[in-house]
């Protein structure tokens, strides 16, 4: 339990970050349209800080620390949130400073994204595959 609170406050402080960066950094260039920046703060608070917190409640009225599928799928959360994070970042950054890409790198960090996204989400199935299990024992 200790560990998803640790993670849920450091997400708490990334999330918050974030969303003073956004602000900043926007008001700074001059910009005005919209970028991917503006959502790096609710995907830190709700898909980090959040779930951690409720994940924490369950590490503490069930087993599923125990779990395999748990500590496989906790990492695999945690890689695949930080990397869709980053490249969020870098994607808004290059929108806001207005950096002309060619296609195969703009294309280069759409794949990066998608791929953290996949790996998101393969943890949170193995998450929910731990959940079931120790709510069966």
């Amino acid at each position: 339990m200790r560990k998803m609170i640790n993670w849920s406050m450091g997400y708490l402080i990334a999330g918050l970050v974030g969303g003073v960066f956004y602000r900043e950094f926007t008001k700074f260039s001059g910009y005005e349209g919209a970028t991917t920046l503006s959502v790096v703060h609710v995907h830190l608070l709700v898909l980090g800080m959040i779930l951690c917190l409720l994940l924490g409640v369950f590490c503490k009225i069930t087993t599923v620390q125990e779990q395999p599928w748990f500590i496989r799928g906790i990492k695999c959360y945690h890689g695949g949130l930080i990397f869709s994070v980053t490249m969020l970042v870098t994607r808004g950054i290059l929108q806001v400073r207005e950096t002309p890409l060619p296609s195969g790198a703009d294309a280069a960090i759409s794949g990066l994204a998608g791929i953290g996204h996949i790996v998101l989400s393969i943890g949170l199935v193995s998450i929910m595959v731990a959940l079931r299990k120790s709510s069966d024992s």
